[in-house]
């Protein structure tokens, strides 16, 4: 077998995977690569940081780029907020929201399913009504713009259920952030995930991710360590504070 450079034919990408990549990202990979602590990479993190928190639209202080798809933003809030035991109500109207539920079980939480037909947005009466009954449950996890299907849900509303009942909301955003409009503080959203690739047209492997201080409080609070190592935000809450940078201009001093 003879191998040789792949050169992909230019197409334009509608489907619900990998978005055409924004001429200026392409270029942006052409240069040099720096080190995770050279002091230029800091400054440029910082800028990110900031730059998410627009699109965002939130003042989170903790709003990072997971290195890892969007995937892995999910797994990332679901390991953070959920211990054994945790009962979290999980809207499902899609291949995404029954992922939700998939990662509450394998956290050894309890998934109150709240289901919908595939195209339909998320029932915000039927979320209200299993609320009621169920208010012990302290988390609330839906997708904002279902990938599936393309039916988006009022992630306003369930945000407002949610503080109303005392319970963090976890919020699926790989294919709203920068598509529909995603206001993060106004809504009181507590712990919302997307992917670089969608509508942000960037290149795939990258997961944003902002959690409010309610959801840091959680994971500062823990009982059960979180389960997976590499996706433990405890471990990177120094990283994204504004600490980093002073070490690094300590060290140049």
């Amino acid at each position: 077998m003879t191998i040789s450079s792949f050169v992909p034919p230019h197409r334009i990408l509608m489907g619900p995977g990998p978005s055409d990549i924004y001429p200026q990202v392409l270029q942006a990979l052409s240069r040099p690569t720096i080190g995770h602590l050279d002091p230029l990479f800091i400054g440029m993190m910082d800028e990110l940081k900031a730059l998410l928190k627009y699109a965002f639209q939130t003042e989170n202080e903790f709003t990072i780029a997971v290195s890892a798809p969007g995937s892995a933003g999910m797994e990332t809030c679901f390991v953070n907020l959920v211990e054994p035991g945790d009962k979290v109500i999980v809207c499902r109207n899609g291949v995404f929201g029954e992922r939700m539920r998939e990662n509450v079980v394998r956290c050894g939480g309890e998934a109150i399913v709240v289901d919908d037909e595939w195209g339909a947005p998320v029932s915000v009466s039927k979320v209200e009504t299993v609320m009621a009954e169920h208010p012990d449950a302290k988390i609330l996890a839906f997708v904002h713009a279902e990938t599936s299907t393309g039916a988006v849900s009022d992630a306003k509303a369930l945000g407002t259920l949610a503080k109303q009942h005392n319970m963090l909301s976890i919020v699926d955003a790989v294919t709203s952030l920068g598509g529909v409009p995603l206001l993060v503080d106004e809504w009181q959203l507590d712990a919302v995930y997307s992917g670089s690739q969608k509508c942000l047209s960037c290149v795939p492997g990258l997961s944003p991710v902002t959690l409010s201080p309610a959801a840091i409080e959680v994971i500062k609070s823990r009982q059960a360590p979180v389960q997976s190592w590499f996706l433990d935000q405890s471990l990177v809450l120094g990283y994204w504070s504004g600490r980093v940078s002073a070490v690094i201009t300590t060290l140049r001093q």
